[in-house]
């Protein structure tokens, strides 16, 4: 029930995020769903590993695999499917957290807040580096899978 409400919420985040940013009307659904998936496997995965990093790296994995499925067969650029669905993944709240322990003059607090937003920014990046790796392995058969389809 939980990974029920999580997909959810998630869903309707990274929907609300496009509908913010005017991400066009049509990939508002793959976006969400992308977001959605996403965020579960976020959530599936710092329920076995309470890192940082895996979590964050897997999330990526799918937002990067599924957002160039979607662009694909919704015809628009990635970056569109992108934008909405990594809003749930962004460490803006530990940034802020960093920020107000700067201003504040906790030097250790900063530095240990700044340390975990960078590390998850790079696991992020990371991630959607593997993705595209293994997307590009994908695209021909799923080219392929398309072009019979339309044939039908």
């Amino acid at each position: 029930m939980k990974i029920l409400i999580e997909l959810i919420v998630s869903f309707l985040s990274t929907v609300g995020f496009g509908l913010v940013t005017n991400v066009p009307r049509r990939s508002l659904l793959p976006a969400g769903i992308t977001g959605s998936l996403a965020w579960v496997a976020y959530y599936l995965v710092l329920q076995v590993d309470n890192g940082l990093i895996l979590p964050n790296f897997t999330a990526a994995i799918v937002i990067g695999i599924l957002g160039n499925i979607s662009a694909m067969l919704f015809r628009v650029p990635v970056n569109i499917i992108y934008v909405p669905s990594l809003v749930s993944l962004v460490p803006g709240g530990i940034l802020y957290l960093g920020m107000r322990s700067f201003t504040l003059g906790n030097e250790m607090r900063t530095g240990q807040y700044m340390f975990n937003a960078l590390t998850i920014a790079i696991a992020l990046a990371v991630g959607f580096v593997v993705a595209e790796v293994i997307f590009y392995r994908i695209k021909p058969i799923l080219i392929n899978a398309l072009e019979k389809k339309s044939e039908n």
